[in-house]
């Protein structure tokens, strides 16, 4: 890792993100951006997940999320919410929770 610091940020997607591989293509696009964290369905319909990482990389997933997600998805809202400064990184890779 960089000098960069390092954050935690929780986040949920909201509209057509269950049924379409939303989870496998976040996952994928956290590893490619060299991100930690996880990604899950919720009963409301929603994904929800955490992101690790340096700064520059974490902001560039969180609009991946706000506006590409999987190709069949259709993102109509994206929630960020506990964003924090962290000494080390919580996760050691980007998990799908079932």
């Amino acid at each position: 890792m960089s000098d960069e610091e390092l954050i935690s940020v929780d986040y949920e997607i909201y509209g057509r993100v269950q049924g379409v591989f939303f989870r496998k293509y976040t996952q994928a696009e956290g590893k490619k951006l060299g991100l930690v964290g996880w990604v899950q369905n919720t009963r409301a319909g929603t994904v929800q997940g955490q992101l690790q990482g340096p700064r520059r990389k974490v902001e560039a997933m969180q609009e991946w999320l706000r506006s590409t997600g999987s190709p069949q998805s259709h993102i109509t809202k994206a929630d960020f919410q506990n964003e924090k400064t962290i000494d080390r990184l919580e996760h050691s890779s980007f998990n799908v929770v079932k």
